[in-house]
């Protein structure tokens, strides 16, 4: 049998693009939905003023940030221990509940701030279990040389979950509030069944060491591992600083007044953006000069959000957000294929775990930070102040960690031996 020239002639693969498009539908859709009715509910029931609705976002993303915070190690050992296709259909069994739940108590109008908050910490607990489990199926399923292509591919797909769920999301919420939350949970379903039809994967993890052991040595490894070290903290602090995104409901509600229809665009559009770069970059994938190419991607995306802080035009929003999620999608590109290319696998799913952590402090903490900016400068100053914030924070990456711009192509740089096998994967 002839070797297959692209991923998606590997049913394998097939099967996983789907299902991680449909579980980016599904819950997606439910954090966006959830952040909206968290900031309604503030304003209508509670009483509460613009900039103290705000924080109440930002409350909901530490909300969903400090079980993900707990949970990372244990999260991380488990994809490495035990099959990855069984961790993430637990996780999505979790999702699937929260979805039932939110659903049910929007019908019956008994959804409150706290029972939000609760319910955004159980998603947390959930995402924090299906991100490196899912993440590193990828390499099991797919021939070294076709994975650039194949992380691309999982690009397009990811964002066009970031389009499809907030724009279905938000147009079925306008009809029904409940609606939503029911088609993402049988999304959810769906989304399982098509994750265990994927063949089992054997782990090649040592099951003697002690899971203290494991965490510990996950953590070691990407320390050590100065390139690793400066991808994943690069994201961290940059997306820190110039998350956006948790003000979006401010912005449709008060600042562009076009409602949830209109959040639900808005939070589509950067994935517009981010989903038309990935399917360029699945057919033409770049080689050279891939750190620079990463670090003038970070100050764009910091660039645009400034820029969107300022627009007070809706169609001039979602192009800046366009631009936005196409910036951010030539950095995962190079940071997860640099991550999965220089990480051994029976270590993928801690490292995983640990660069899943730092996507969601970016983000989660991201939004508390800029609920916090937005309490004490309203809602433009903290994007305006974030955007600033990204592109200074590109400039001292590139001075404190040299080996970021001396990245020539995606072979290995300078890759620390497997600790759990004593030898170069």
């Amino acid at each position: 049998m002839s070797e297959p020239t692209s991923p998606l002639q590997i049913p394998d693969y097939r099967r996983f693009w789907v299902a991680r498009f449909l579980l980016v539908c599904a819950t997606l859709s439910m954090v966006v939905l959830i952040g909206y009715q968290t900031y309604a509910i503030a304003r209508a029931d509670y009483g509460m003023s613009e900039s103290h609705a705000a924080f109440q976002l930002g409350l909901l993303g530490l909300a969903q940030f400090v079980p993900f915070f707990l949970l990372t190690p244990v999260a991380g050992v488990a994809a490495d221990r035990f099959d990855r296709r069984y961790v993430a259909c637990i996780s999505l069994s979790i999702d699937f509940c929260i979805a039932v739940a939110i659903g049910l108590l929007t019908y019956t109008h008994h959804l409150t701030l706290p029972l939000c908050f609760v319910l955004a910490a159980s998603h947390g607990a959930a995402r924090v279990f299906s991100g490196p489990s899912m993440s590193a199926i990828t390499p099991n399923v797919v021939p070294t040389p076709l994975l650039p292509r194949a992380i691309a591919l999982g690009s397009i797909g990811f964002t066009s979950g970031q389009i499809v769920g907030p724009a279905v999301g938000g147009l079925l919420f306008a009809a029904n509030p409940a609606v939503p939350y029911a088609v993402s949970a049988a999304l959810l379903l769906v989304c399982a069944f098509l994750v265990l039809s994927i063949r089992p994967i054997q782990s090649r993890h040592r099951s003697d060491l002690h899971p203290v052991r494991q965490m510990i040595e996950g953590f070691t490894f990407v320390w050590k591992t100065r390139f690793l070290l400066g991808c994943v903290s690069l994201d961290l602090f940059a997306v820190l600083f110039a998350g956006a995104t948790a003000l979006l409901p401010v912005y449709a509600r008060d600042i562009l007044h076009v409602g949830a229809e209109g959040l639900g665009i808005m939070r589509a559009a950067p994935a517009v953006g981010a989903g038309s770069v990935a399917l360029f970059l699945s057919f033409r994938p770049f080689s050279q000069n891939v750190g620079v190419k990463m670090l003038w991607a970070v100050a764009v995306f910091g660039a645009a959000t400034l820029a969107f802080g300022l627009s007070r035009n809706l169609f001039l929003s979602l192009g800046l957000l366009a631009i936005l999620g196409g910036a951010d999608m030539v950095s995962v590109f190079v940071r997860n294929t640099l991550e999965q290319l220089n990480t051994p696998d029976s270590m993928r799913g801690r490292v995983s775990s640990i660069s899943g952590l730092a996507v969601s402090a970016s983000n989660e903490l991201g939004e508390m930070q800029s609920g916090l900016a937005a309490a004490l400068l309203g809602a433009t100053g903290a994007v305006v102040f974030g955007g600033a914030g990204a592109i200074i924070i590109t400039g001292l990456w590139a001075f404190i960690f040299p080996e970021l711009p001396r990245a020539r192509t995606f072979a290995a740089q300078n890759r620390q031996p497997d600790p759990t096998r004593g030898e170069m994967d």
